[in-house]
């Protein structure tokens, strides 16, 4: 009889999704649906207010590590991978549909694009976008997977990178995982030594995107960039 009761609960809560989306739903609701799909003989009702009640809301939950949301009442190894695998999914669709004919005309183009590669990211970590002579994407590379709090930054790295891509200008990219976008001092440091690597090499280096909880920050759009190269006499 409860599994009856649970079977039409079920079929109502995705006909509802099918018919109207998600606006409707409170965010419980949504892990719920979610849940569907990884316990599918019991109620996930409750299982769904318990993991924002212990990880605060609906984003926090999806954010957490797998064993986080393993050790949870009711989760295991096979649920927790099943939520994580909806904001990696989400990423990867942001950043297959924007690569597609990407092309670096604007800022906010270039933020929206750099913003996909880290959702959901928790380690700080550095990319580097190839463009042609167009300013068409032609590669996004990872330079360096760091910890929490830094990722070191090769120039040879970034050197090999561009030229293998046959590139003409680069975007570097990196995160602030727990902190704001601001770009500390090390961040411009490291821009410039960049700068300078790729300047001999005919690579121009348009801009340093640094992305943080509150936002991204372009260093070309601060003007960063500019007073670099009029500092160090680069046309």
């Amino acid at each position: 009889m409860t599994s009856g009761i649970h079977d039409g609960h079920r079929e109502r809560t995705k006909r509802r999704f099918l018919k109207s989306g998600l606006d409707a739903f409170e965010p419980h609701n949504v892990l719920e649906l979610m849940l569907f799909y990884a316990i599918p003989k019991r109620d996930t009702n409750e299982l769904a207010h318990r993991l924002i009640e212990t990880f605060g809301s609906f984003d926090k939950v999806l954010e957490a590590d797998v064993e986080q949301l393993a050790k949870v009442k009711g989760m295991g190894e096979h649920s927790a991978t099943l939520l994580k695998l909806f904001l990696a999914s989400y990423g990867y669709y942001e950043r297959e549909k924007s690569k597609e004919g990407f092309i670096a005309t604007s800022s906010n183009e270039v933020v929206n694009y750099v913003k996909s590669l880290y959702v959901g990211e928790k380690n700080e970590i550095v990319y580097l976008l190839c463009l042609d002579v167009k300013l068409k994407l032609i590669n996004c590379v990872k330079i360096s997977d760091g910890s929490v709090n830094s990722a070191s930054v090769s120039v040879r790295r970034v050197v090999e990178a561009a030229t293998a891509n046959g590139a003409v200008a680069v975007i570097l990219a990196h995160n602030h995982p727990n902190g704001f976008a601001t770009p500390s001092a090390e961040d411009i440091m490291t821009t410039k030594r960049i700068l300078k690597a790729l300047y001999p090499i005919d690579i121009q280096l348009s801009d340093h995107i640094v992305v943080g909880t509150n936002g991204a920050v372009s260093m070309a759009d601060a003007g960063v960039i500019y007073n670099m190269k009029q500092e160090l006499n680069y046309q």
